[in-house]
């Protein structure tokens, strides 16, 4: 009588686990993924990549610590751009003349991006900019 009821119980406590693991499971949903959508992806990461192996430029090294710039925020910077912001950004760059110009003109875009994000409150990187949402 006594394995009968304890069997029971574990019946009814296995059941229970049972129910609660299905119901956090969710339903995976395949679909086709576009041709363009792989391309615009792979894309994104090219150009990601241009933009960190510009970092190894000398003339933006110097550029970059005679600002007191770390290369690591910039690096994690570029990580951090949205899509739209990676192509207007090497639109930009690809618009830009060849030369020194070109690297000034991507040191000045390193830095208005960083003044922004001061500016939303993403990052503290100059101290004289004021947080627009406090």
């Amino acid at each position: 009588m006594f394995k009968a009821r304890w069997m029971r119980y574990l019946a009814a406590v296995l059941a229970a686990l049972h129910f609660s693991l299905m119901v956090q499971v969710p339903a995976a949903q395949a679909a086709m993924i576009g041709t363009s959508e792989v391309l615009s992806e792979q894309r994104q990461q090219v150009d990601r990549q241009q933009l960190l192996s510009m970092l190894d430029d000398q003339e933006v090294k110097a550029k970059l610590e005679s600002m007191g710039v770390d290369r690591a925020q910039v690096e994690s910077r570029i990580n951090s751009l949205t899509p739209a912001e990676l192509a207007q950004f090497n639109q930009q760059l690809s618009e830009a003349p060849a030369g020194s110009a070109s690297v000034i003109g991507i040191i000045v875009l390193f830095l208005v991006i960083f003044i922004i994000t001061d500016m939303l409150c993403a990052t503290n990187v100059f101290n004289f900019i004021n947080c627009i949402n406090r």
